[in-house]
């Protein structure tokens, strides 16, 4: 008798521009069903949260699916505030493959459901990353440039084209950004000084488009929750620059007060780690990839 071999489990990592209002999103968690929820990084002065989901192929899809239709309910970006860059009430949503095996399974699933939340919910798709079907699309940064209202002109104008849903931005929700891609770390570095300055210029130094560290996106933000700058980076190279050599870059240029990852990550990515500088709500069993998904069974 053959083996059976139970299907790996695919993650999705979907932003939505709301950090402030639980109830909204414990609404949004339980939506995202059937896919199965493994983390949620909620952060008021971003006004963002992260929720990181697992499920097999053509579940996964039907849970991103499902909580579209929650957050283009409860989420209005016409009166968002918060720091953190956006276009969308689902501002981006991807889909991860953490091998290349589980490529091809990551590409169908998210490609499907992006199919469905345009045709469904009537809003408009954006593939970007190594989806984009342009190349001044690949760069979040180039399609956030101006923010949501600057998109929806370019949409409307027929500069940017969606690749799924209607040719104009949803009236309350905006825009999705899509893509499959690899593991990408969020990790947030606060100064221990009230200099937004010097992380804007600390982000600027370490970006990798400023001949920085490989694989990092980084902004210089103000937070006023907590009183502090802060140098935000998305790594999308964990191996190449691994957590440790961003705080070594920031601290040779300011004092660093503590630091805080978004979502979950490698191990690998932690190799190397200072122990002297705090990782504000970690706990390796839930934050560590590895260990979460191991405790699914």
């Amino acid at each position: 008798m053959s083996e059976i071999v139970a299907p790996e489990l695919l993650m999705a990592v979907p932003n939505v521009s709301d950090g402030r209002h639980g109830a909204v999103l414990e609404q949004i968690e339980r939506a995202f069903a059937p896919a199965r929820f493994l983390d949620i990084h909620a952060d008021r002065d971003h006004n963002r949260s992260v929720y990181t989901l697992t499920a097999e192929q053509g579940e996964l899809a039907e849970g991103l699916v499902s909580g579209a239709r929650a957050v283009v309910e409860h989420i209005d970006i016409t009166l968002h505030g918060g720091v953190h860059p956006y276009v969308g009430a689902l501002d981006v949503m991807p889909v991860v493959y953490r091998d290349e095996a589980q490529r091809g399974p990551a590409c169908a699933e998210l490609l499907t459901a992006a199919g469905r939340i345009g045709d469904e919910l009537g809003l408009p798709v954006v593939l970007y990353g190594e989806l984009a079907t342009k190349p001044e699309h690949r760069e979040r940064a180039a399609l956030r440039k101006g923010g949501a209202e600057q998109l929806a002109r370019r949409i409307e104008s027929g500069e940017v084209v969606p690749d799924f849903g209607p040719p104009r931005a949803h009236p309350t929700a905006g825009v999705v950004l899509a893509t499959a891609r690899p593991p990408l770390v969020a990790f947030n570095v606060d100064l221990a000084t009230p200099d937004l300055d010097a992380a804007r210029r600390i982000a600027a130094t370490i970006r990798e488009s400023n001949g920085g560290l490989p694989g990092v996106r980084a902004i210089g933000l103000w937070l006023e929750q907590r009183g502090c700058a802060q140098v935000s980076t998305n790594v999308h190279d964990h191996r190449a620059t691994p957590l440790a050599e961003i705080v070594a870059a920031v601290a040779a240029e300011a004092p660093v007060g503590e630091a805080e990852l978004v979502g979950l990550a490698p191990t690998a990515a932690f190799n190397g780690f200072p122990r002297d500088v705090p990782l504000r709500g970690f706990t390796p069993e839930r934050h560590l990839l590895e260990n979460a998904l191991a405790a699914l069974g």
